[in-house]
């Protein structure tokens, strides 16, 4: 009988040890599990540069439409698309005949009030002199100033409206505002001519100063020391291979732009040859203060979380952390990282959201190769 007992003694502590046994491993199953497997890839080091290409847009200094500052109909114009003008120069003339009857209406209407004011003049002069002998009443005299004062002012009012009207004459001949290109040409003769009252102002011209540009540059702000005004910047245009022009940076905006990180910038170069033309492409090369490499890493291992732009390493073979990083240019599937890791960095790719820094993580290749 005790042989018995003590087999089934035997017999439960075996179950209830195998049971612990099971137990345990699921439990360590169950951590493993929860521990994430990530792959890991090592930066590599981009190539020595000592200046920076960027995307520009060249642009006239001086651009503007020309409208015409009084209404009727085109008489003639002089000049077409393309043609080079000076400041001044006659660009077309506008028949107003109405404007015309005005003006000469208003010098009538200033003759008039002048003749009036003269014959005030002498009334005002005579009873004043009559006062000093007592042979007129006072308020006769006041009545008689006053009169004068009033067509003295009505004389002004007159001459105010003539030297108006005879503006608006001049502006029937329309000029060139300053040297440069007429690109657009918008009228033709006997067409009428809105000046904008009652309607919406036609443009007649556009004109565009070439003989020197301006280029318009977005530099990253991890380059944007390299933008300060006075530094030689090398332009190229893809129509034109191994020519380059030269030009200066001018003026940058102070400030970074918040939504692309960019600032910026605007180079000057002259045109003289008229070889650029306004409205092309091309690209601005700056040079750095100083030769840079940067650290290369694939665009799948950015994070882009609310601390800023970050990327995961793994620390001591299974600890992952998160660092802050610089970027530099964007290369589509890559881009440079100039701060924040090393090329002895393993760096996690395709980073599962839920990461955080601290974390253990189970690395599917061995840390110590490189891809």
């Amino acid at each position: 009988m005790l042989l018995v007992v003590l087999i089934a003694g035997a017999v439960v502590i075996l179950g209830i040890n195998s049971r612990i046994k099971a137990a345990a491993v699921v439990r360590q199953e169950t951590i493993d599990l929860s521990v994430p497997s990530v792959s890991v890839i090592y930066p590599r080091r981009g190539a020595m540069t000592d200046e920076i290409s960027l995307p520009g847009n060249i642009m006239a200094f001086s651009d503007a439409p020309v409208y015409a500052r009084t209404s009727g109909y085109l008489k003639k114009w002089y000049t077409d698309i393309g043609t080079r003008v000076k400041t001044g120069d006659l660009l077309a003339e506008i028949e107003s005949p109405e404007v015309d009857q005005q003006l000469s209406q208003a010098r009538a209407d200033l003759g008039t009030a002048t003749a009036n004011m003269k014959l005030a003049e002498l009334t005002m002069n005579r009873y004043q002199a009559l006062l000093k002998l007592e042979a007129i009443a006072k308020q006769d005299v006041d009545n008689a100033t006053g009169a004068y004062e009033a067509d003295k002012a009505t004389v002004a009012s007159q001459a105010a409206n003539v030297k108006r009207l005879e503006q608006l004459v001049a502006y029937e001949k329309v000029y060139a505002p300053f040297d440069g290109v007429i690109t657009v040409r918008n009228t033709d003769v006997g067409q009428l001519i809105n000046a904008g009252n009652g309607g919406a102002a036609q443009e007649l011209f556009h004109i565009s100063g070439a003989a020197k540009l301006r280029i318009f540059v977005s530099v990253p702000q991890v380059y944007s020391h390299a933008a300060v005004p006075g530094v030689v910047a090398r332009i190229t245009l893809t129509e034109s291979p191994g020519r380059h022009y030269l030009g200066k940076v001018a003026r940058n905006s102070t400030t970074i732009d918040p939504g692309t990180r960019t600032l910026l910038t605007e180079v000057d170069i002259d045109n003289e040859s008229g070889q650029l033309m306004p409205g092309s492409y091309a690209e601005v090369h700056l040079k750095l203060p100083a030769a840079t490499a940067a650290l290369i890493v694939p665009v799948t291992a950015l994070i882009f979380r609310a601390e800023g732009l970050e990327v995961a390493v793994v620390r001591d073979g299974n600890r992952a952390e998160l660092v802050h990083i610089t970027q530099g240019r964007d290369f589509g599937t890559e881009v440079e990282v100039t701060s924040g890791i090393t090329e002895k960095d393993a760096v996690i790719v395709n980073t599962p959201d839920s990461l955080t820094s601290g974390a253990p993580v189970r690395v599917e290749s061995p840390a110590g190769t490189r891809p």
